[in-house]
């Protein structure tokens, strides 16, 4: 093994996590010409092209997605290599790398991350913003350690632990008197839409699909959060998960339960993942935080 290839190794999974070589130099801090350096060591090392054009950033090529996974694995050891020395050197630290979409982040990683902090466990985290088929991606990618999903994501690889069922509610402005049903206001009403690929959008529309029902207008969101905010605002009907609407107001919104599939919520990690005392603590909080959101989620349907 030539170690001296470690750190071009390293810059190989920055530019495949990045698609972009200018990215990860800026992440390395490096210039681009240094990584491109790098990234050529490797493949006339090996005589592998570890990536191919792809409009103004790079893509894995055959190659180098079939090696990406041992990469990963291989700085994955060393940073649990670097953790352990630290525990031995009577410095304990671990940082945890999570993704998660903005309401899952909210409902759930909040309380959990604001207890550990609160009693100063040895540990450090950061936050990526994501919904569940990027953070199913991440994980799988080594970009992330831990993320948050809901079950019909990608990653079928990974390790996954179910924190809770959670169903899916049409959700809008609340009328005075008698209001007609929320699949009927989208005559008139503008559709709330998540991005394409999402499971929220995927499910989304596959419903109107089935039900062969075409909005009138539509609005597309970025996120779960921004679709409650025009709902609460008094604007649309879209499709929520029901933990996100569990801290609304009712007296705003009009919510029925959606003739859709409930979907579990699951922790994903990779398989090689390294568990400490510090990260299994964080995990056993985060599932009983799931069961909490069960029980506010089916508070929400009885309401």
């Amino acid at each position: 093994m030539d170690a001296s290839l470690l750190p071009a190794l390293e810059d190989v999974l920055l530019v495949a996590r990045s698609g972009s070589v200018a990215e990860a130099a800026r992440r390395l801090h490096k210039t681009p010409s240094a990584v491109s350096q790098q990234v050529r060591r490797v493949e006339e090392h090996f005589g592998v092209a570890m990536f191919e054009r792809d409009g103004r950033g790079v893509r894995l090529s055959p190659a180098g997605e079939a090696a990406l996974g041992a990469i990963t694995r291989l700085f994955d050891q060393a940073e649990g290599v670097f953790e352990l020395l630290s525990e031995l050197a009577g410095e304990p630290s671990t940082t945890l790398r999570l993704a998660a979409s903005d309401y899952l982040g909210k409902g759930l990683l909040v309380p959990v991350i604001r207890q550990m902090l609160d009693k100063r466990a040895p540990v450090r985290f950061a936050i990526t913003t994501a919904n569940s088929v990027d953070a199913a991606r991440w994980v799988e990618r080594g970009e992330v350690d831990l993320g948050l999903a809901s079950a019909s994501s990608a990653g079928g690889d990974l390790v996954k632990q179910p924190l809770f069922v959670q169903p899916f509610l049409w959700v809008g402005p609340r009328l005075k008197g008698k209001a007609p049903a929320l699949r009927e206001r989208l005559r008139h009403e503008p559709l709330l839409r998540l991005a394409p690929g999402s499971v929220g959008r995927r499910m989304l529309d596959a419903y109107l699909d089935r039900e062969r029902i075409r909005p009138i207008s539509t609005i597309d969101v970025s996120s779960v959060s921004l679709l409650v905010s025009y709902v609460s605002g008094g604007l649309g009907i879209g499709l929520a998960p029901a933990l996100a609407l569990t801290e609304v107001a009712r007296s705003r919104l009009d919510v029925e339960v959606a003739e859709v599939e409930p979907l579990p919520v699951e922790l994903m990690t990779r398989e090689n993942f390294r568990r400490n005392p510090v990260i299994e603590r964080f995990i056993d909080r985060l599932a009983a935080e799931g069961r909490r959101a069960e029980q506010r989620t089916r508070a929400l349907l009885r309401a």
